[in-house]
């Protein structure tokens, strides 16, 4: 009899709560939008420059805003006949109403006269929108200025970089 007490009571200190479950079930959704794209829509062309007469020892620029005007300082004049300058134009597409981040060079791009490899760098990139847009219906226009950096006495000739630079966009 007294095995049978024993066994009880180390049973008793043993015992198993168990409680009530309950579950919940949820989905799972994605929705995928139109990648964004860019697409050059007109290149950057600062047009006609002349170097100052007179002044061979005064550098200079020309800069072209995002908006389209060009402005010079010391070294450069604008000739009356100054050529098509354009800023560089960019189409831009993707979600309607998604906005989207702006990444311009930071850095100066080379431009060379092709017969002499005579060269002028084009530098301080800008942008309207400046740092982020956003695509309303789908699609915003985005332009590129920059500054084009004129040596004093530059060599004549048409300055080009074949190769171009990059603006990348990028949903936030």
């Amino acid at each position: 009899m007294k095995k049978i007490k024993l066994l009880f009571f180390l049973t008793a200190g043993f015992t198993i709560n168990t409680f009530a479950q309950a579950t919940a079930t949820s989905t799972v959704t994605a929705t995928i939008i139109a990648p964004i794209a860019i697409a050059n829509a007109l290149d950057m062309n600062f047009g006609n420059v002349a170097v100052q007469a007179g002044t061979a020892s005064t550098a200079g620029t020309v800069i072209i805003a995002p908006a389209g005007t060009r402005t010079r300082t010391a070294g450069v004049t604008l000739p009356s006949t100054t050529g098509t300058f354009t800023a560089a134009s960019f189409t831009i597409g993707g979600a309607s109403e998604y906005t989207y981040v702006i990444t311009i060079p930071s850095t100066g791009y080379i431009i060379t006269k092709a017969t002499t490899l005579e060269t002028m760098t084009v530098s301080t990139f800008t942008s309207s929108p400046s740092s982020t847009g956003t695509l309303t219906g789908g699609s915003e226009t985005l332009n590129i200025g920059a500054t084009l950096n004129v040596d004093a006495g530059q060599v004549p000739g048409v300055y080009t970089n074949a190769t171009g630079f990059d603006v990348t966009v990028n949903y936030n």
